[in-house]
């Protein structure tokens, strides 16, 4: 009886040691994700989104856009499930649109979203600088 217990404490060890080494991997996929991916021309439609380890407390704010999107919801519908395969799980925040001028390094965002609402573009203007370091960006509750 006493190898029992023993070898349920040896058993609880090594699974609670890999899932603390499961954590680390899924933290560092995490870290992993890009901040911003949008088109790199043109008007487009944005979303914000939270993205965090399943199960878990870390996450980050990231923004995606593209003018392949007729709507808000075919962005997530795309980003989402690439997210579920790295082990994490999505929430969108808002969105709106970006206007991106590349010749000039410009990026304005603005606008809000039908379906999922106004992201904060504060929050996602700071995102885009961490990408665009080099680019005049700015943002307004504008609609157009």
């Amino acid at each position: 009886m006493l190898l029992s217990v023993l070898g349920r404490s040896l058993l609880s060890a090594r699974l609670s040691g890999a899932f603390s080494i499961t954590s680390a991997a899924m933290a560092d996929a995490l870290a992993n994700i890009p901040v911003v991916e949008i088109d790199s021309e043109g008007t487009f439609k944005y979303i914000l989104l939270t993205v965090k380890v399943k199960d878990g407390d870390v996450h980050k704010d990231i923004v995606r856009g593209t003018k392949s999107a007729e709507y808000h919801n075919h962005i997530f519908e795309k980003v989402n499930p690439a997210m579920e395969a790295l082990g994490m799980e999505c929430k969108c925040l808002g969105g709106g649109k970006i206007e991106h001028n590349s010749q000039e390094k410009k990026l304005r965002v603005f606008g809000e979203s039908t379906a999922f609402g106004k992201a904060d573009h504060s929050v996602s203007a700071e995102k885009l600088k961490s990408a665009f370091s080099d680019y005049e960006i700015t943002w307004s509750d504008d609609k157009k």
